[in-house]
């Protein structure tokens, strides 16, 4: 079979996996990052240093660029429900076009609210005033965070739901619909994400700095408070990856079966940790497995059950390649930044944290691993949820709209092409902007420097032509 005899599903599902893989990255970042900037001006107005004026503005500029990149990209995203999901969008509708809609009306009305003022209002609010104003665009980071894994989570795991006369799902007790089973341990588990991987970014433009021999005072502080926030994340992330495990054990059985690798089920399971899945031959060939360590992980128990995969229906199986390899990539990464942490925890102990070395090499390559971490675990979520968009109550195959073949392609490739120049061009100038490092900060007042509306206006017009004129 050739590449243009992909079915149109399949070309459906490939181009909304590429749009959310592109978005998912910003929102991760500017929610790790809005949080780091309203620790960054809390420390300001505590000890009065400017130190950390000097890296919240430099952060600033950054997270002003990825908020508008995440925007962009999301807004995109509510179109490709009916462009390729039509079917999905009529039956879903009446659960999650509310829940999508109080994100909306809550979390982005608030993070764009008061973002104007983040930006632009140091010298023109009161000091508690700007404070505000920053930590209620990290709030809004997170409402938003909320909303988008509520709708994401029921989908997972639905509840609170009836079925209409017309085939729709409907709300029947809206508790359970947003605070569904799956979705407190989705959401610890994205915002430690979103942490750990703005620390990893912090740490890696440090880092860099550090081997190019820039380091000022802002570099190190900046870079010591990354690696102690890998040191504490990283681990916090596995205990909660953990938890999050158990719960779908409980609620999708099939997903832990295809992330495991097994396909039957046995007490005492070992954990694979490397193997080649064959699905035509039901087994995972040339494995490397570590006895009962399955059992132990997913039960707590030693001769604990873990469910194979050959003991479902074919039809109601995931790919268990794709989700297999994913979450091994996923794991490997989350241990790899324990171990960073541990890692510079150990180097700041000994007071050599910023002497340049190979740990600052390590991590600038790992600068980017909680972004790659973030993709993984989101393909090991929505593959192991195959066939179903709703979990076990209505199919992928049910959920795409009526497109022509030549029409999913189109579609799919003018994304790749729009978007690798976009989001190429925007990810090239953050780049720039972290390796300029922070700069000198200006004088900070702390009262309003003119009124706003048309008499600010005037009065700052004012005040230019009489320095102007000073001057001349």
């Amino acid at each position: 079979m050739s590449i243009f005899d992909i079915p149109t599903l399949d070309l459906a599902r490939a181009q909304f996996a590429f749009v959310v893989s592109a978005h998912i990255v910003f929102p991760a970042f500017s929610i790790g990052t809005a949080s780091y900037l309203m620790v960054l001006e809390a420390l300001r107005m505590i000890t009065g240093k400017e130190v950390f004026l000097r890296i919240f503005e430099f952060w600033k500029h950054i997270f002003a660029v990825v908020f508008g990149m995440g925007v962009v990209s999301g807004v995109v995203m509510s179109y490709e429900f009916g462009l390729n999901f039509a079917h999905f969008s009529d039956k879903a509708g009446p659960v999650i076009g509310p829940l999508m809609g109080y994100e909306v009306m809550t979390a982005f009305f608030l993070e764009a609210g008061f973002l104007g003022i983040m930006l632009f209002g140091r010298n023109r609010v009161n000091k508690w005033i700007y404070m505000f104003a920053v930590t209620m665009v990290a709030f809004g980071t997170l409402l938003s965070a909320f909303w988008i894994l509520s709708v994401n989570s029921w989908m997972q795991t639905p509840a609170g739901f009836a079925m209409n006369d017309v085939g729709q799902f409907i709300p029947k007790d809206w508790w359970e619909v947003i605070f569904n089973p799956s979705l407190p341990y989705r959401f610890v588990h994205m915002v430690l994400a979103a942490y750990l991987t703005t620390a990893l970014v912090v740490a890696g433009v440090g880092a860099w700095h550090h081997i190019k021999g820039t380091a000022d005072d802002a570099v190190r502080t900046m870079f010591r408070m990354a690696v102690a926030m890998i040191l504490v994340t990283a681990p916090i992330q596995i205990f909660a990856g953990d938890q999050h495990g158990l719960n779908t054990l409980e609620h999708q059985p099939a997903k832990i079966a295809a992330m495991e690798g097994h396909w039957e089920t046995s007490k005492g399971a070992g954990l694979i940790l490397f193997g080649i899945p064959n699905p035509s031959q039901e087994r995972t060939d040339y494995k490397i497995e570590v006895p009962y360590a399955s059992s132990l992980i997913l039960t707590h128990s030693l001769d604990g059950e873990v469910p194979g995969l050959g003991d479902f229906p074919a039809n109601e199986r995931p790919p268990m390649t794709i989700v297999f390899f994913t979450f091994r990539i996923m794991v490997g990464l989350g241990f790899a930044f324990a171990a960073i942490g541990l890692w510079g925890g150990w180097l700041m102990w000994r007071k050599r944290l910023h002497e340049p070395g190979l740990f600052h090499k390590m991590a600038l390559v790992f600068a980017p691993g909680g972004f790659l971490a973030i993709i993984m675990g989101w393909f090991t979520t929505e593959f192991g949820r195959q066939p179903y968009t709703v979990y076990g109550h209505f199919t992928t195959a049910e959920s795409v709209s009526n497109l022509s073949h030549g029409a999913a392609w189109a579609a799919l490739i003018g994304f790749v092409v729009v978007y690798a120049f976009l989001f190429g061009s925007g990810t090239f100038y953050l780049l720039r902007l972290m390796r300029r490092g922070p700069e000198s900060a200006e004088p900070v007042e702390n009262t309003p420097q003119r009124a706003g509306g048309v008499a600010g206006a005037m009065l700052a017009n004012d005040v230019t032509t009489e320095k102007e004129e000073a001057h001349v």
